[in-house]
């Protein structure tokens, strides 16, 4: 029987003042859908959730759904176990002014989108292979100078990141990014 150091589990790492717990559960992806009356702080309210307690947010996006524009929709991506997931849900749900709160992950199929514009500064050879890398991801040309070009494009945030990863081989770049909006596939509407 061989001995060994520390074990794995509570194993500090060099350099640490504090232990570190490795998790051996997954952690994955989760999409949230978050029905809220629209009104001024209840977005820092639903940040401060996050913040407060360590959780991280992939990507945010806000908008009012109603005509009379009483609520708003806030889609958050973040990444945990089924443990956190949870916790993040039942603490959404107890907000005030959250109306109701889904998991589009765990209540089955959804589309998710996301939106960026992409400048890239490029000369002459570049400014052609930017045009034809544009016209394999289906992006748009959206404004254009002697020496840059503004791509519009929309899909799945792997294909924007991969489409990102391909210009910033050709030169400079700047990014904006609208992040993730998701929606429930099917006929069940969302209640607000």
């Amino acid at each position: 029987m061989a001995i060994s150091g520390p074990s794995e589990k509570n194993a500090k790492q060099p350099g640490a003042a504090y232990e570190f717990i490795s998790n051996t559960e997954d952690k994955r992806r989760h999409t949230f859908a978050v029905i809220v009356d629209n009104e001024p702080g209840v977005l820092a309210r639903v940040i401060g959730l996050f913040s407060g307690r360590g959780y991280n947010i992939e990507s945010l996006t806000v908008s009012t759904v109603t005509e009379d524009e009483s609520t708003s929709r806030i889609n958050i991506v973040t990444i945990g176990t089924a443990m956190v997931i949870e916790q993040i849900k039942a603490q959404l749900e107890r907000l005030v002014p959250v109306h109701n709160v889904h998991d589009l992950t765990i209540e089955g199929p959804h589309v998710e989108k996301e939106l960026a514009l992409v400048k890239v500064k490029a000369t002459d050879h570049q400014r052609r292979e930017s045009l034809r890398i544009a016209d394999i991801y289906k992006a748009r040309v959206a404004d254009t100078t002697l020496e840059s070009f503004v791509f519009l494009i929309d899909g799945e945030a792997e294909k924007v990141d991969s489409f990102i990863e391909m210009m910033r081989a050709l030169g400079e770049v700047e990014v904006a990014r609208s992040g993730v909006v998701a929606i429930s596939r099917g006929s069940t509407i969302t209640p607000v």
